[in-house]
């Protein structure tokens, strides 16, 4: 039996263009002190992009090679990271709000999620979104399960910035989510309370 909130509480809560942050205790290796911003969050389900897992292959221009845009090598070079387990053979492209086309998602006013070829070839031109990351998969939650997960002291949220979103300091997104909180790592407990 899974822990329900209370009515009208956290089911109208919605933690979507917030950061996930695991908690020390995350036993899955796939979500080990990752950091995740939450593109979707609905009573249907969370969609959410893992931002402290950089791919070192393939390289922006090899992906553009094999997927035959052009110019290539591109005017601009933009990171690729692993965005979650889910669906790893598809790109989707975390951006600032100044570039859009037709099939963007506009997250929260401050920051979209693109899936399509336009964006790749808008950055290879040297255009495209000032600010953007390249996420091959996702992390997906089924209804209520990202839910039953916080309930069980799983993960954290807090507040996106663009540092940690767009920034290239991977070693360090988790320790400086967490500090947003005012959270030392040492101390987090692994145990859930009520009160």
């Amino acid at each position: 039996m899974s822990a329900k909130p209370p009515p009208g509480i956290a089911s109208e809560l919605t933690l979507t263009g917030q950061i996930l942050i695991a908690m020390p205790q995350m036993s899955d290796p796939r979500f080990n002190q990752s950091v995740i911003f939450l593109c979707a969050h609905t009573p249907d389900g969370a969609m959410g992009i893992i931002l402290n897992r950089p791919l070192k292959k393939p390289r922006f221009s090899e992906l553009l090679k094999q997927l035959e845009i052009e110019p290539n090598p591109p005017s601009r070079e933009i990171r690729l990271c692993t965005g979650g387990p889910v669906d790893n053979n598809r790109g989707f492209v975390l951006h600032s709000p100044d570039w859009l086309t037709d099939g963007s998602l506009d997250v929260d006013g401050q920051h979209v999620l693109t899936a399509s070829m336009d964006i790749l070839q808008a950055i290879a031109e040297g255009g495209g979104p000032e600010q953007c990351l390249l996420a091959l998969g996702y992390a997906g939650w089924g209804p209520g399960q990202l839910d039953d997960e916080i309930l069980q002291n799983a993960w954290l949220n807090a507040p996106a910035d663009d540092k940690i979103l767009f920034d290239i300091d991977h070693q360090s997104k988790w320790q400086r989510a967490l500090a947003k909180l005012r959270i030392d790592p040492a101390m987090l407990s692994g145990a859930a309370g009520r009160a």
